[in-house]
């Protein structure tokens, strides 16, 4: 299936659309983010870092590119302007969150200004240790979904008062599932061959169709497996909180699709309580995120591609 979706999108030329979920497709960057350009930035703007050795940390992400510094800091530099507003925001935001989560999240340290002619704000954090989760490294599947729903319910306590709303600055993560509408039915139509498009439609439209009618709470925005780190199998830190708002909960809960397996999936559920409506919005963003890269809307591969398709598979397997 996989070698079949890669040549289908090659095929297509032009994908969905000139953008990943609202955010620009990053091509030239001047000058490169590397290694180079992270030691000229430290030295010339934190000196008592200077000597430290600089390496790449791959994979390198997409909003930000990430360096390890030393042996306990991370340098992470926005690799576009739209991702530019995200590292101010994390250094207002996360020292105020940090002690009211179970578990550990990314600590602020600095944050240096557009020099070298690189052109916006950067920022050093503490390094976090830790694998990127994946199911393989997970010792008890049920227990990490226990622990990544106590995560969020102490999240969404927190007194939102001042936070940022969903909106174009976090691609509307938290916000109305109807912005992407267009892009969604666009890649229905493109892997008609592929999937059940009309499940797919009624899975869509059933999400698109409700809202979230409480008040606004904190959304981290991009809880998937590769903002999730393990230690000895346990999860045991949340990264890249760019995407942070406030707003409707739901695009928080995908990874209930596309890293849980049925039984965690129902103690996640049991343990959110959420009413319906909200875990119907949480099945149309995981929809509309697999449909978006098995669509081809971001550069990828073909292993890429047909993951997507196997979330894909288990959203519309749900009834």
């Amino acid at each position: 299936m996989g070698a079949r979706l890669a040549r289908q999108n090659a095929a297509r030329g032009a994908s969905i659309g000139p953008a990943f979920d609202g955010r620009p497709q990053v091509t030239t960057l001047t000058p490169a983010i590397d290694d180079a350009l992270v030691r000229r930035l430290v030295a010339a703007q934190f000196p008592r870092w200077a000597s430290l050795p600089v390496t790449a940390v791959e994979p390198g992400g997409w909003d930000n590119r990430s360096f390890r510094l030393g042996e306990t800091m991370i340098v992470r530099l926005p690799s576009a302007a739209a991702y530019a507003p995200q590292i101010e925001k994390e250094q207002r935001w996360l020292p105020k969150l940090c002690s009211f989560l179970p578990l550990e999240i990314p600590t602020p340290l600095a944050i240096g200004e557009p020099a070298q002619g690189y052109a916006w704000h950067w920022s050093i954090y503490r390094w976090i240790d830790g694998e990127v989760a994946a199911r393989e490294r997970i010792s008890d599947l049920s227990d990490f979904a226990r622990s990544l729903a106590r995560f969020l319910i102490a999240l969404q306590r927190i007194d939102p008062t001042g936070a940022p709303h969903a909106g174009p600055d976090n691609f509307h993560r938290g916000g109305s599932l109807r912005v992407y509408d267009a892009e969604t039915r666009r890649a229905i139509a493109l892997l008609r061959h592929d999937i059940d498009s009309a499940a797919a439609t009624a899975v869509w439209e059933a999400a698109s169709g409700t809202n979230w009618e409480r008040s606004p709470v904190w959304i981290h925005g991009d809880v998937c497996a590769g903002n999730l780190l393990v230690r000895e199998g346990r999860l045991s830190a949340v990264i890249d909180f760019g995407l942070l708002a406030v707003g409707d909960p739901a695009c928080d809960l995908s990874i209930a699709w596309t890293l849980l397996d049925s039984e965690s999936r129902r103690i996640f559920r049991a343990m959110l309580c959420f009413d319906a409506d909200t875990w119907t919005r949480a099945r149309g963003w995981t929809l509309w995120k697999a449909l978006i890269v098995a669509g081809g809307g971001v550069a990828t591969n073909a292993v890429d591609s047909a993951q997507s398709l196997r979330v894909v598979d288990v959203v519309l397997a749900e009834s």
